[in-house]
């Protein structure tokens, strides 16, 4: 009583002791070392150039130049999930290693800010610097830095044309790459000091093995058939494929990976819509059409991949003629066109 007049506390907690506190310290630890969880995307991602498939020409140039030849400025350009911007990381991997990896990359993408003032300033302020010294583990280091601009295709003339001078005047120090889907937007001045390089869709079986690997990696139950159909719906994009592949293994929860929910997840149209579809067009009624359409609506389907399935359920229809595909095919381009004009500027 006389205590608590005077104004002090008196503590109801033991003392901390020597072994309680190591205790509590190992505990804070071990709560801290958590699983991180990364995308699959990322994790199987190559770490070196020899991992990158289906690029053989690439892979062949870039491993003269990790074996002391000099790397030109690269264009790397193709259709999404091919490996243009994997390969150009793991190559700069191997020729910095991990440590000089972050202090001789300046890797610049679509979610930055690419105008005209960036180039000025940002690249141009990187590409001045000096680069000298070896690596740690005593491997040779070449005397240049990398900038690597992903989706180029989609900076601005100006920005493109600012560009060039920086390439010509810092060439003893820096090397660019350029990535793109769109070889048709990157200016002349700059493609004719590049090597050029085209990123060919993964063959079927580059991606089936792949995704084989990765699902026997993951304990992933799929069959055959499913891993084919989730190839068939990627259409070349490695990327798309993974993605697919991590989701259907996340809603499932450990079943086996069916074909229905990969179509699910992919946003694919199923195929006896599309048969109803083209049936009703067939058919002649307006009636049955209206009622497919409606239907086709309340499901949200995509507009384009709508057009994309129709488009190869006409060319593999063995009951029309070749002026009725024609007369098709040219209707669908049309409504594509009138939706995303820019696809074709």
């Amino acid at each position: 009583m006389q205590a608590f007049l005077k104004g002090t506390s008196i503590s109801t907690k033991p003392p901390l002791t020597k072994d309680r506190g190591v205790a509590a310290t190992a505990g804070s630890s071990g709560e801290n070392k958590k699983v991180k969880h990364v995308p699959w995307v990322e994790k199987y991602r190559p770490k070196c150039v020899d991992e990158v498939a289906f690029q053989e020409e690439v892979v062949a140039v870039l491993k003269k130049s990790l074996e002391g030849a000099d790397l030109p400025n690269l264009l790397f350009y193709g259709p999404p999930g091919t490996g243009k911007t994997s390969t150009i990381l793991a190559a700069a991997r191997e020729l910095f290693g991990p440590e000089l990896f972050r202090l001789r990359v300046l890797e610049l993408n679509a979610s930055d800010e690419r105008g005209i003032q960036v180039v000025r300033e940002k690249v141009k302020n990187f590409a001045q610097l000096t680069v000298s010294g070896s690596r740690s583990d005593g491997k040779p280091c070449p005397p240049f830095k990398i900038v690597i601009l992903d989706e180029a295709d989609s900076m601005t003339s100006a920005a493109q044309a600012a560009l060039r001078r920086t390439m010509e005047k810092e060439s003893k120090t820096t090397r660019f790459c350029l990535i793109c889907n769109y070889i048709s937007r990157i200016i002349e001045p700059l493609t004719s000091r590049c090597s050029k390089f085209r990123f060919k869709p993964l063959s079927d079986k580059t991606q089936h093995q792949r995704l084989l690997d990765i699902a026997e990696k993951e304990n992933v139950k799929i069959s055959n058939e499913g891993i084919a159909y989730l190839v068939k719906v990627s259409e070349g994009d490695l990327r798309k494929a993974i993605t697919f592949l991590q989701s259907a293994t996340r809603l499932t929860g450990g079943k086996e990976v069916m074909e229905k929910v990969i179509t699910d997840i992919a946003g694919v149209i199923p195929a006896e819509a599309i048969d109803g579809i083209f049936a009703a067009c067939q058919s002649g009624s307006f009636d049955k059409l209206e009622a497919v359409v409606k239907e086709l609506i309340d499901e949200g389907h995509a507009a384009t991949q709508l057009i994309n399935q129709l488009h190869d359920v006409v060319v593999e229809n063995d009951n029309l003629s070749d002026k009725q595909k024609s007369i098709i095919t040219e209707k669908l381009a049309v409504s594509t066109y009138h939706d995303y004009p820019r696809l074709f500027i």
